[in-house]
């Protein structure tokens, strides 16, 4: 027993243990994002009055799963004036920085791959890089298409980038802290304890800020993972497919995955930032005499319905919201998100300062 503790605080088996971590984060994530897809695609059908995917599989459940094999068997075609080397490397970025961003997101408790005091910090720098593949996919096309799609998605993202940062400077103010397995903890008690509710009862009337926060998050997450009304980068109407329309078999299939990857982030990010993340909506006495694992396992499972909740929402836009038009995109994202965040903030810090907030 003293040998096997010794040899995981050796940075062998500490290496081993982080990697056996990656490879069980990541496993989760890829087998759900193909259930995902399949819950876009059904719940999409249902919203038009279809069946949507109903074949492979009992009730198309592997439909996916033919897809991704669809995806791997053809012919990787690249355009004779392209960059080759960019063109490649561009969805291969796009869809390892999709995954990166999980390394600091508390699944449960003790669930997690980092624990980083800067996660808040870390997850920043990610999305902010992630708009490079976009920009080197379509650049590298040497096609007037992709390339304008690849300038609108840049646009895009940095412009809601900026409103997603001032709502989460709120959360961080409330918080104290830019670690999110803190800022889960801090949110332990009940639903009245979540962000979205002031953190609290003693911060109840700040909530009057946070809920609409939090509904700012949430459109500014369809918006920064190009998600439609604001599928603007891949108008069909108008730029055929955007800064993918040069890309096939496996390379699009990483862009896929990447932009599916980034929204399932998303929905995990309004879940912890205010919504409790892996704390239930009613602190239950009898769950804290449960082993360390058995609260884990319950924890996981509040995280996973939350997310799913999310999810349904961002499934339920796409299919009922028409799309806007881009300067209305633009205007929604600097003219209205951009002040009314700002003044957030300022309101926020006032009452962490000056009114009941102090504690």
């Amino acid at each position: 027993m003293d040998a096997a503790q010794s040899f995981w605080a050796t940075p062998g088996g500490w290496t081993l243990i982080t990697v056996l971590q990656i490879l069980a984060v990541l496993g989760w994530l890829l087998i759900s994002l193909a259930f995902f897809m399949y819950g876009d695609r059904k719940i999409w059908a249902g919203v038009q009055m279809r069946k949507g995917p109903n074949v492979v599989g009992p009730f198309g459940l592997l439909q996916s799963f033919a897809d991704l094999l669809k995806f791997i068997l053809k012919e990787i075609i690249i355009p004779d004036g392209a960059d080759k080397t960019v063109f490649l490397l561009a969805p291969i970025l796009t869809f390892a920085l999709a995954l990166v961003g999980w390394a600091v997101i508390p699944l449960a408790p003790g669930w997690v791959v980092s624990d980083i005091n800067v996660g808040v910090l870390y997850l920043f720098a990610i999305s902010s890089l992630g708009v490079y593949g976009i920009i080197m996919g379509g650049w590298a096309s040497n096609s007037k298409y992709p390339f304008l799609g690849s300038l609108r998605s840049a646009a895009q993202m940095v412009s809601y980038e900026v409103s997603i940062g001032f709502v989460i400077i709120t959360v961080i103010l409330l918080s104290g802290t830019m670690n999110l397995n803190h800022i889960v903890l801090k949110q332990a008690g009940g639903f009245w304890n979540w962000n979205v509710f002031g953190g609290g009862l003693h911060n109840l009337p700040i909530a009057l800020v946070m809920i609409p926060m939090s509904v700012i998050f949430f459109i500014s997450a369809l918006a920064e993972t190009n998600r439609p009304p604001f599928d603007l980068p891949e108008a069909e109407s108008e730029l055929v497919a955007g800064y993918q329309v040069e890309y096939s078999s496996s390379p699009f299939l990483l862009f896929m995955i990447g932009e599916l990857a980034n929204i399932i982030l998303m929905c995990a990010m309004i879940s912890i930032l205010f919504f409790g993340g892996w704390q239930a909506p009613l602190d239950l006495a009898f769950v804290r005499e449960w082993s360390p694992t058995a609260q884990s396992f319950y924890g996981f499972m509040w995280l996973f319905i939350k997310i799913l909740f999310f999810f349904f929402l961002f499934a339920m836009v796409k299919a009922i919201v028409p799309r806007y038009r881009y300067d209305q995109l633009m205007r929604l994202g600097w003219k209205v998100f951009l002040p009314i965040s700002l003044v957030a903030v300022i309101l926020v810090a006032g009452w962490r300062v000056f009114g009941q907030g102090v504690a």
